[in-house]
């Protein structure tokens, strides 16, 4: 049989060198193999295309393949390679210079420059015992490689456990490039123990010591790390800080990875002029719903001398999804703390956007079909100072809301009803106005005349609104009633055309719009306002029946909009390339209601609402609202910004904001290499793997107050690329009220594909939250294949 084998796969005019397939019995082999004088050549046939892992049902179906110089043994037992031995099955493939193969056993042993390669990762060493398939057994003088994080090292030997789990005994660890014969990685972990679980992709060293330019940086008897981005379980590193408020500080977070749609984070502070304090944060995803809860506590704050805390609970999804029934709803949104001086002292530590206004919402939504119901309640904790007191919004304690939408009615009418019932509450020290009882209802018949190249819209609109206050206004009024129709023509054409700028294809459009609004005038300069604010003069507002938000204001109106807005759009992607708009309204009779202390607005010609938006290529952009008064021949109100990317690592955003006499600001960010200087602009290696070592890198954003003279915000850092470790440095100045800011000073080292030490809080966090368009030097965005280090 050994002689037909060799006849059928390598003919005497082949080379000396023999090959083998060890099949599991030789039936079935000698099926295998085509007869020794047939002429024909073998049938090319179909390949399943090419999997990262290996199924355990396909893999006891594998062949094993043999090869070598000089090849020996017993078909169906042993087989023995001397020579540029190789021994192949599926993602395992193991080269020496002698090789053993036991098939009843599926026992390898190998000596002399023995090589394994198992799903990209690679051994090299001088002994190898292994079961194949189950991949146990083990290695001596090893140096290993893991394709994960490009982590490498030398060990004394290695224990497979298992195809996922090893013990690598006496060894080193690091993510450093290897060099010349006398090289030295900058960074190096020696362990006695690393117990590595490629299924869980992490490793854990036991009496271990980081080195970092030959000083040892971090002794642990035992650390847990990541052999890739995946979430793990285990001690995070601690973020070590001073400042003025605190005193020195020290977090140490341990992070649970529950499962892979929910996690937790626990923290302990230490802070020298506080005390000692506590936290912990839970995180779940699940199909229909998903959410966060977090709390702090201190007990004994040592500075303010009482116990200190703050929680809060984001959560939205669904309860239910029956066709039937309909979809319910739950949307909370809690933010507590324990004083008014805690977002100053821990202003960190409460997620609300404004931080003296902490909003706790709860509502429950059913929608089905053409109906749809919220039932919310909110209210307001809010975070006063003695020299700084605000005037809180009403909470709306509770507040139901109904909306019935029916489109394509007979005749081609479209109807929506809007009915909404609130109880506004607030601190009667703090408003003049009663709380009240709302009830209000709208009701719209429109007719869309929708046709190629152009449409109309005629809509009627009623408004009623009840009031019940549970005090007199100013004219001795314990209850109001208000009812408003408006009438709205909406119109516009749109043409197209083939055009041609700059040598590049264009489909181009000219979307002329005309829209007229009337809306009689009533009396409503008594009622309060409970959530009603003037609108933007924007593009999305111009073209609206009111000019506020909210339901306490309905404008009279008697005016014509008229605009065009003319686009260009790539002639292959169809990409918006360029947009170009104007705007402008007539007012044919004064708006006389206003807010209070507000000014009736002129009839005559508004000011003219200028927009541009451009985005020739995807590496630029640029996009500006002009607001242009043309009695005073002045702005009003300005918004320009731009952006460049050119490549990855590289951005630069500036914008410009403008409202007159109230605010002029520039905001200016940016990521840039600073070697781009004289003229190193390394490779670019893709996102997440940087530009190769010793890169420097300027990161920041600016934004000055013209109207003040001075810096708003200032986050100014550096970051030194080394290609195995990350050095950062962070200078970060808040404003956090009109006369006073936070300052801190961020240090961290990281080691790429380990860990990261911080002095102060995460820089990373600080340049994702203040830079636009930040992109993590080592952000790993794709898996790496075990193809990629293929054999």
């Amino acid at each position: 049989m050994h002689e037909l084998i060799r006849k059928a796969l390598f003919p005497p005019r082949a080379v000396a060198a023999a090959a083998w397939i060890v099949a599991s019995s030789s039936a079935a082999l000698a099926q295998a193999v085509p007869d020794a004088d047939a002429a024909a050549a073998p049938a090319l046939r179909s390949s399943p295309q090419l999997q990262e892992t290996i199924k355990p049902e396909l893999r006891k179906q594998l062949p094993t393949f043999v090869r070598g110089d000089q090849v020996s043994g017993q078909t169906d037992l042993q087989t023995t390679v001397e020579g540029n031995a190789e021994l192949r099955r599926g993602d395992t493939v193991i080269k020496a210079d002698r090789l053993e193969y036991y098939q009843p056993d599926d026992q390898a042993r190998a000596r002399g420059n023995v090589h394994i390669n198992r799903t990209g990762n690679t051994y090299d060493g001088t002994l190898l015992e292994l079961k194949v398939d189950a991949f146990e057994g083990f290695f001596n003088d090893v140096d290993y490689f893991f394709i994960l994080n490009g982590a490498h090292g030398k060990a004394r030997r290695i224990d497979f456990i298992d195809s996922a789990r090893a013990v690598v005994s006496d060894s080193t660890y690091t993510t450093c490039v290897r060099g010349g014969p006398d090289w030295v990685p900058d960074w190096i972990m020696r362990a006695a123990t690393i117990r590595v679980d490629q299924e869980e992709e992490t490793g854990t060293a036991e009496n271990a010591m980081l080195r970092f330019k030959g000083v040892p940086v971090l002794p642990v008897p035992s650390i847990s790390f990541p052999l890739s981005d995946k979430r793990k379980s285990g001690l995070l590193p601690p973020t070590i800080g001073i400042s003025s408020q605190n005193g020195f500080e020290v977090i140490q977070p341990y992070y649970w990875n529950i499962a892979p749609n929910r996690d937790a984070t626990f923290w302990s502070t230490a802070m020298s002029k506080r005390g000692l304090g506590i936290g912990a944060e839970f995180r779940y995803l699940e199909a229909l719903y998903k959410g966060q809860i977090r709390a702090d506590y201190m007990p004994d704050d040592a500075l303010r001398e009482r116990d200190r805390w703050g929680y809060s609970w984001q959560h939205q999804g669904a309860l239910t999804d029956i066709p039937l029934l309909g979809t319910v709803g739950v949307g909370v949104n809690l933010n507590r703390v324990s004083d008014d001086n805690y977002w100053r002292d821990f202003p960190r530590g409460t997620r609300s956007l404004t931080q003296r206004l902490l909003p706790n919402d709860v509502n429950l939504t059913w929608s089905a079909g053409d109906l749809a119901l919220q039932l919310r309640a909110l209210k307001y904790q809010t975070l006063q100072l003695t020299e700084s007191v605000i005037v809180p919004p009403y909470d709306r304690m509770p507040q139901l809301h109904a909306t019935y939408t029916k489109l394509a009615l007979p005749g081609g009418f479209d109807a929506v009803v809007e009915a909404d019932y609130t109880r506004f509450e607030a601190d009667k020290t703090l408003t003049l106005q009663p709380n009240a009882q709302r009830s209000y209802v709208q009701a719209q018949l429109s007719r869309p005349f929708v046709r190629p190249g152009w449409f109309v819209t005629p809509k009627v609109i009623f408004n009623s609104t009840h009031y019940d206050f549970d005090g007199s206004l100013s004219t001795g009024a314990m209850s109001a009633d208000r009812n408003v129709p408006s009438f709205s023509l909406d119109s516009g054409l749109i043409f197209e055309r083939d055009a041609s700028y700059f040598g590049r294809a264009f489909r181009q459009t000219l979307e002329p719009r005309a829209f007229y609004t009337y809306t009689p005038y009533r009396d409503q300069s008594a009622l309060p306002v409970y959530d009603t604010a003037l609108n933007d003069f924007n593009f999305a507002t111009v073209y609206t029946e009111n000019a506020f938000g909210g339901y306490d204001r309905i404008s009279d109106n008697n005016l014509l909009t008229l605009g065009v807005t003319t686009r260009l759009f790539d002639a292959d992607t169809g990409a918006e390339a360029a947009r170009f708009g104007i705007a402008q309204r007539l007012r044919f009779e004064e708006q006389k209601v206003t807010l209070p202390g507000g000014s009736p607005v002129s009839k005559g010609l508004s000011s003219i609402l200028l927009g541009a938006g451009i985005n020739w290529t995807p590496r630029w952009g640029f996009d500006s609202t002009v607001q242009y008064n043309t009695d005073t021949g002045r702005s009003e109100r300005s918004t320009i910004s731009a952006r460049y990317n050119p490549s990855n690592y590289r951005t630069v955003s500036a914008a410009y904001r403008y409202q007159r006499d109230s605010s002029e600001q520039i905001d200016l960010g940016w990521q840039w290499p600073i070697n781009d200087l004289w003229g190193d602009r390394g490779r670019d290696l893709g996102p997440g793997r940087g530009q190769g070592g010793d890169r420097w890198y300027s990161v920041g954003r600016l934004n000055y107050s013209m109207r003040d003279k001075r810096m708003v915000d200032t986050v100014i850092g550096i970051e030194y690329d080394a290609c195995c470790w990350i050095g950062r440095v962070v200078l970060e100045n808040l404003r956090s009220t009109t006369t006073t800011s936070n300052t801190r000073l961020l240090f961290q080292l990281e080691f790429v594909g380990f860990s990261r030490l911080s002095l102060g809080s995460d820089p990373l966090q600080t340049f994702k939250q203040n830079v636009p368009s930040y992109q993590n030097l080592r952000q790993q965005t794709t898996t790496p294949s075990r193809f990629g280090n293929y054999d």
